[in-house]
């Protein structure tokens, strides 16, 4: 049974940092690409970043770019999403997600194309 548990969210200024992980198990990690979402109330779920697990290509949102960096530790079914200079507007729930048909274009990052959840963490910036 495929599970993700996102780990590592909480509350902080402006400017600061937080790294999330995310705990993957019940399949190989490998054969499947993941990425991070965030969805803030009254708006839609968005793609923040996302890699493939077999060569490590990564995309990312316009919004993150420079700012968040994505990474993994395959042998510990491990994703990461590293965020820095934090903005208010970072704020949301954070999701990581599984894509069993990874290798795609994740141009932009479609949470559509991602089939398995966990059931996020909060990041909550404040000024």
């Amino acid at each position: 049974q495929v599970q993700l548990v996102e780990s590592g969210g909480g509350s902080v200024q402006a400017g600061g940092s937080l790294r999330l992980s995310c705990a993957a198990s019940g399949y190989t990690y490998s054969s499947y690409a993941m990425g991070w979402f965030r969805q803030a109330p009254g708006k839609e779920r968005e793609g923040v970043a996302a890699i493939y697990t077999s060569g490590g290509r990564t995309y990312y949102s316009d919004s993150v770019k420079g700012r968040f960096t994505i990474s993994q530790d395959n042998a510990k079914n491990t994703l990461y999403l590293q965020m820095n200079s934090l903005k208010v507007e970072d704020t949301a729930m954070y999701y990581c997600a599984a894509d069993p048909n990874g290798g795609r274009w994740y141009r932009p990052i479609n949470p559509n194309d991602f089939g398995y959840w966990g059931k996020g963490t909060q990041v909550t910036v404040s000024s």
